[in-house]
């Protein structure tokens, strides 16, 4: 239900800011939309899962609050990170 650390291993090195950069926002927010993408996938099948969908949520929040973060801080990586990730459709 979670990434694999290969996958986790490949999202920090696509989204590091600099080398050895595993905690920057960018990085965060896109290891947790991996993580929600997958278990999306998980409650296609599994409708009645609601202990995770709690999960899924706080994940949705925490992914908010790190975009909110990067917004205030600079709407150029803010506007690079989700067209990168194919968020705000």
């Amino acid at each position: 239900m979670s990434i694999t650390p290969a996958e986790k291993e490949k999202l920090i090195k696509e989204y590091a800011t600099k080398e050895g950069d595993t905690g920057s926002p960018e990085v965060q927010v896109a290891i947790l939309s991996s993580r929600i993408a997958t278990l999306t996938e998980h409650f296609k099948t599994h409708k009645k899962d609601n202990h995770g969908r709690r999960g899924l949520l706080k994940m949705v929040a925490q992914r908010r609050k790190l975009l909110d973060y990067t917004r205030a801080k600079s709407e150029d990586r803010y506007q690079d990170l989700i067209k990168r990730l194919g968020l705000r459709r």
